[in-house]
């Protein structure tokens, strides 16, 4: 039997198909794009951090916005692996108890308290479908933190979905900011004959543009203002010594902010609380 050859447009669908999506997102979500970079612009050019949020697939964002090349601090990555490791699947830290534990009212609080929040910081939160609770609460407790909350989520997603009764809200009524992954209610984009589901998610692919977009205009903003941080660059732009010299001065910068964010008592709106919360 010989191998069967698929045709190029079905091997292009779901480029097509992403190409859709984000086209959406640049006709619909500019404003909120630039308003997000003018607050994380703000945020780090005050000595505070922006940080960053996302449980199951909705880590992968967090994780491109730093460290990597073409990244620099102020941006602080948080992730729990109890709710983002995937690869296992089944047996001990398998996918069954990542999406349990990521529907747990209270956890939020308990990783909120591992952190000290300055005055200048804000929060991104990241959930496609924006309806379990960890990432809601985590938008409630940074609220009543006093941090500015971005939601990055799919309307579609969200709004065909029934809040969870452990919140009885959705992730995108939590915003300061709304930025819509402009991904579809299935999140998967192309359809194949013979197959009733769709395969293909776009949502990972939307939110890592998103997190590119608030990356350069806000390294524009700073270098504006004259408060820009190294930058993580390759040997082969740069030079072994500069690319050195710049990932060392990276990692000494975010080392310094990160130290006040875990090196003291968390607040809760401005009440300071014993360490390990209560």
């Amino acid at each position: 039997m010989s191998a069967v050859t698929p045709t190029r447009s079905a091997v292009l669908g779901w480029l097509t198909e992403a190409q859709v999506v984000l086209d959406e997102l640049a006709s619909t979500q500019a404003d909120a794009l630039e308003q997000a970079s003018q607050w994380c612009a703000e945020a780090i050019a005050a000595d505070g951090l922006v940080h960053l949020f996302g449980t199951g697939h909705s880590r992968i964002p967090v994780e491109e916005m730093f460290p990597r090349y073409g990244s620099y601090p102020g941006f602080h990555p948080m992730v729990e692996l109890s709710m983002t490791f995937h690869t296992q699947v089944v047996g001990a830290n398998g996918q069954r108890q990542a999406m349990a534990i990521e529907r747990m009212s209270g956890l939020a609080e308990i990783i909120l308290d591992n952190f000290r929040f300055g005055p200048h910081d804000v929060l991104i939160v990241f959930s496609a479908g924006g309806t379990t609770a960890v990432p809601i609460e985590m938008a409630q407790g940074a609220r009543r933190r006093g941090l500015r909350v971005i939601v990055v989520t799919s309307v579609q997603q969200s709004r065909t979905s029934e809040p969870e009764p452990a919140t009885g809200k959705r992730l995108l009524e939590e915003a300061d900011l709304l930025i819509d992954l402009c991904s579809p209610a299935a999140d998967a984009l192309v359809d194949i004959a013979g197959l009733d589901t769709p395969v293909g998610p776009a949502s990972t692919i939307s939110a890592v543009a998103i997190v590119n977009c608030i990356k350069v205009r806000t390294a524009e903003l700073l270098v504006e203002r004259g408060a820009m941080p190294p930058v993580i660059t390759r040997a082969s732009v740069v030079g072994a010594e500069r690319s050195r010299e710049l990932f060392d001065g990276a990692y000494r910068e975010h080392a310094r902010r990160i130290a006040r964010a875990i090196g003291g008592e968390a607040t809760v709106a401005g009440t300071d609380r014993e360490p390990g919360g209560g």
